[in-house]
């Protein structure tokens, strides 16, 4: 267990100057009805905000973002490009979120993290934020906040005020949990970053795999990951699995490289070809990690290539349900589960 205080890093500057604080009020009064009943409430559930496969961008489907909505309070897990816009379509006010679960540190999936503590910044936004993550969580913020400190400085140009950060960063482990209001959070390392079979050095990053332990469900995100024991023993029994997956064969071949381009015939893959096996994972192997952890519930996202009108997604739920004889889906942008 990580107590909350560990690895964190607070930064707090100028108070909040009178224009300010009406502007936010004002922003905040303003803010539409939220499409689940209110403005930004929603009742508990997963919402997927973006189901896009990086890091090309898509007109169709938003980067990797979602939100958990728990007990009343938003958690951003990963934040890639669109992740404030997205939120805004689902009906949720980023004054909503208490902070952010980054899966890993690659930019699809952490793109959207200036717009969010930005725009908190301009907003007045007050209250604790964390950004929880993997090591190197406090380079990124600490990175983003000094690009921000230029219009922190400006605020709104009243004289004596300006805009503040009040960050905290929590940077977790392998087996790490975090103990929320209403929730338990524990943290698995996968194989997203794991070396070539042989190499007996350690992935130079991690990636992590969240559970998330409410009090009426559980629910397991994978983030990129390539298959896991770690992430099979996390998912154990959850009641949804949201889980990443790539049509590896069909995304190398519409890069040329079926079968690795200028290899020797039946040689193991090189490059990014052998990054694409070993790192993420393809419907069988959704299937089998859905089968082997038992789960009640399975939805994918963060999936590729882009589907057609007529293209594979029948193909990728038939081979997940060759093996997981359970309800799996293809999530949608927005959707909730």
């Amino acid at each position: 267990m990580i107590r909350e205080d560990a690895h964190r890093c607070v930064r707090r500057g100028l108070a909040a100057g009178i224009a300010g604080v009406v502007l936010a009020v004002a922003a905040q009064a303003q803010a539409p009805a939220g499409r689940f009943g209110g403005p930004g409430q929603a009742p508990d559930g997963f919402v997927v905000l973006g189901t896009a496969s990086g890091p090309n961008s898509e007109a169709a489907r938003a980067q990797p973002a979602n939100a958990l909505v728990a007990g009343g309070q938003v958690w951003l897990v990963d934040a890639g490009d669109g992740a404030v816009a997205q939120l805004a379509k689902a009906g949720l006010r980023l004054a909503a979120a208490r902070g952010v679960f980054l899966s890993h540190l690659h930019f699809d999936h952490t793109g959207g993290m200036f717009a969010v503590l930005g725009l908190r910044m301009q907003l007045e936004q007050r209250g604790r934020f964390v950004v929880y993550g993997p090591a190197g969580t406090q380079a990124l913020v600490d990175g983003l906040l000094a690009a921000a400190a230029p219009a922190m400085r400006a605020g709104y140009g009243i004289p004596g005020q300006g805009w503040s950060a009040d960050i905290e960063i929590v940077e977790l482990g392998d087996g790490d949990s975090v103990t929320l209001e209403g929730f338990t959070v524990t943290a698995r390392a996968n194989t997203h970053f794991s070396p070539p079979e042989g190499d007996s050095g350690e992935a130079q990053s991690q990636s992590l795999s969240y559970r998330f332990d409410l009090a009426d469900r559980s629910i397991v995100y994978t983030g990129d990951t390539g298959p896991s024991e770690a992430l099979v023993d996390l998912a154990q029994g959850a009641d949804l699995l949201v889980s990443e997956m790539i049509d590896v064969d069909a995304v190398l071949a519409a890069m040329g490289l079926a079968g690795g381009r200028g290899q020797a015939p039946g040689a193991a893959p090189t490059g990014f070809a052998w990054h694409m096996h070993a790192h993420h994972m393809t419907p069988v192997q959704v299937g089998e990690l859905a089968q082997r952890a038992g789960v009640g519930r399975l939805v994918i996202t963060h999936y590729a290539p882009a589907p057609s009108s007529n293209g594979p997604p029948q193909a990728w739920i038939d081979a997940i349900a060759a093996s997981f004889d359970g309800p799996v889906e293809l999530a949608t942008d927005l959707g909730r589960y």
